[in-house]
This record gives structure tokens, C-alpha cells and sequence, in this order.
């Protein structure tokens, strides 16, 4: 990390839904039953997209951020077809941790809200952390 990051500082990111956000498409099982409108996964994800974006600007070198807790809930529906735009405000530190209130919109208003938590790690020690753990499974 190379600076200070100020409370308040905000980030977004959208995409318009697609057959491949949906929820009905998750699963890889055909007999689990979902909608045709846009995921939770896929709302999560956004969130944890704008959320990361916050914290580019104090990235250095082989580090990036992970997402490390998330408490959302998804209160509305939205089509195939709609954007869906999420928005992550930076909260301040908890330890190691960034802390960020996190929402999302589509055109008819607020579809979910909550909070995240993401950490600043080294690309490397991650990646080679990941294929200890699983050296035995491959």
C-alpha cells in the first residue's frame, strides 16, 4: 500500500443483465428451480467490484484486494436486459480490514444493500497459499 485512503471515497460499477446473471442459470444441477432475474451471486460480485475499486488508487505491485465478509440482502427483482449499477463507500479501517457500506440500483430504485469487508494481500503469497492448500487435490 502506497497511501492513505480518506473515508467517504466512492466507487460504482454496472453492467446490463444478461442470460448468464441470472439466477436460473447458477446452478449446473436441472433439478434446482431458480428465476429468470438477476442473481444475488451476481449482485454480490458487483459489489465487491465497486468495493475494490475504492481501494485501487492504494495498491502497489503485486497487491490487490479480496473480499473477506459480505452481509447484503437482495430486496428486488431485475430483468434480463436492465443495468444494474452497485455503489461501495469506504467506512474507515477495522483492524487490517476496509470496511464499506455497499448498495445497488437498478432504473426502478434499490434492489439491496449491506456491508463489506475486503483486505489488501500480496498476489504472489495469495496465489501460492491457495496451491498449498489444495496440493493434494489436484
Amino acid at each position: 500500500m502506497n497511501q492513505y485512503l480518506q473515508t467517504g471515497v466512492e466507487a460504482k460499477a454496472s453492467l446490463v443483465v444478461a442470460e448468464t446473471d441470472l439466477a436460473s442459470v447458477i446452478s449446473r444441477d436441472s433439478s434446482d428451480a431458480f428465476p429468470r432475474v438477476f442473481a444475488t451471486a451476481r449482485m454480490v460480485a458487483l459489489m465487491e467490484i465497486a468495493a475494490a475499486r475504492v481501494l485501487k488508487p492504494i495498491l502497489v505491485d503485486d497487491e490487490l484486494s479480496v473480499g473477506v465478509a459480505i452481509d447484503v440482502s437482495h430486496d428486488a427483482a431485475t430483468p434480463i436486459g436492465a443495468t444494474v449499477t452497485a455503489h461501495a463507500r469506504y467506512l474507515g479501517r477495522e483492524g487490517k480490514l476496509y470496511r464499506f457500506e455497499v448498495w445497488a440500483e437498478d432504473a426502478g430504485g434499490a434492489i439491496g444493500r449491506g456491508s463489506h469487508k475486503r483486505a489488501v494481500v500480496s498476489t504472489a503469497r495469495l496465489l501460492n497459499a491457495a496451491q498449498r492448500r489444495n496440493r493434494d487435490a489436484f
